[in-house]
Order: structure tokens, then C-alpha cells, then sequence
């Protein structure tokens, strides 16, 4: 079971129960409001006061990072039987088409994430404009797609919801728009 996805029938209820009990705690579940605790960790709280908080209260949720990499790590290095991934092979062919030939072979394109493509000024440029894209839209949103999506709609929180709506509709774009302009020749 450990080798195969769960079914939403499992998945979700955890996710649920996770969730019931950081509501009951009174936390909130957030992977990018640990990039402010790391930022306060560095001393960024020196330069701007949106940095000064209190650490104390957001350790239990630097565990959440520290159980991601370990099971990030497991999963990829334990419990994942075959490298490729599981994708329509239209999306392969459309992916192939745009010079993609790692497609369904890899979780991570090797054209844009292995340390030859990171020779290619254009790949540089890429990550850096989608790295200050994505930490704006954070920033800007109030919170990262995990927080949003399972702690403010779980919370009932319109914010969330809206935040939510836009990042599917920012998906379609980037995937259905940007992306064949960005890579197709």
C-alpha cells in the first residue's frame, strides 16, 4: 500500500483529521509562513518590523518543514518502486513537442532542473523570474497554495477561497498560455 497513491477516500480524511486538530489547537497550517520564520531566524526582524515575531510560537510549525524533507526523502528514495511518472501520453507528446524529452521519465524536467541546464542563461532567467513571481503571489495572497487550500478553506475563510479560484485559473494560463510561448520555438 505504502508503494501505491492512496485514494482520496484515505487521503483526504487524514488531511481532515490534520486539520481538526490544528483548528482545535488553534493553529494554522502554512508552508510559507515559514519562510518569514526563517527570515526572522536570520535577523531580518534588524531591517523591518514585518519580520519581528515571536519565534517561540511558530517552532511547532518549522517541524512540519523538517517532516517534509525527511519525507520527501523517504518517498522518493524508499517507497517510489519506478522513477517515472504517471502522465497521459498527450501531455508527454505536447511536453516532447516543446523539447521536453524527459517527460514522463522524471518528476522534475532535467531541462530545466539538472546541473546542465543550469549552464543556460535562459534556465536562469526562467527560475529567477518564476522564484519572485511565486514569493510575490505568496506575499501578496497572504499565504502559499498548502495554506489556502487545506487550512483557509478548511477554516471557511473567503480569502481562501478566492486565493484558491485564482490559482487554478493561474495554472490554466501558465500551462495552457505561457508555457507553449515561453518554450515553444
Amino acid at each position: 500500500m505504502l508503494y501505491q497513491p492512496w485514494p482520496w477516500y484515505i487521503a483526504g480524511p487524514l488531511i481532515a483529521l490534520v486539520m481538526a486538530v490544528l483548528i482545535l489547537m488553534g493553529k494554522r497550517f502554512g508552508m510559507s509562513s515559514n519562510l518569514e520564520t526563517f527570515c526572522s531566524i536570520g535577523g531580518a526582524g534588524k531591517f523591518t518590523d514585518y519580520f519581528k515575531v515571536d519565534l517561540k510560537s511558530r517552532r511547532w510549525n518549522l517541524l512540519v518543514v523538517l517532516g517534509s524533507v525527511i519525507g520527501g526523502f523517504l518517498g522518493a528514495h524508499l517507497l517510489s518502486p519506478n522513477p517515472a511518472v504517471q502522465i497521459s501520453e498527450k501531455t508527454v507528446t505536447k511536453l516532447n513537442e516543446l523539447g521536453f524529452e524527459s517527460a514522463g521519465t522524471a518528476y522534475l524536467p532535467t531541462e530545466l532542473f539538472s546541473m546542465e541546464a543550469l549552464t543556460k542563461p535562459l534556465v536562469w532567467i526562467i527560475l529567477l523570474v518564476a522564484g519572485f513571481l511565486v514569493g510575490f503571489g505568496t506575499r501578496y495572497a497572504g499565504g502559499c497554495t498548502s495554506g489556502h487550500a487545506i487550512s483557509g478553506l478548511s477554516n471557511l475563510q473567503r480569502p481562501s477561497l478566492i486565493a484558491v479560484i485564482g490559482f487554478f485559473i493561474g495554472g490554466l494560463i501558465m500551462v495552457h498560455v505561457l508555457f507553449p510561448l515561453i518554450f515553444g520555438s
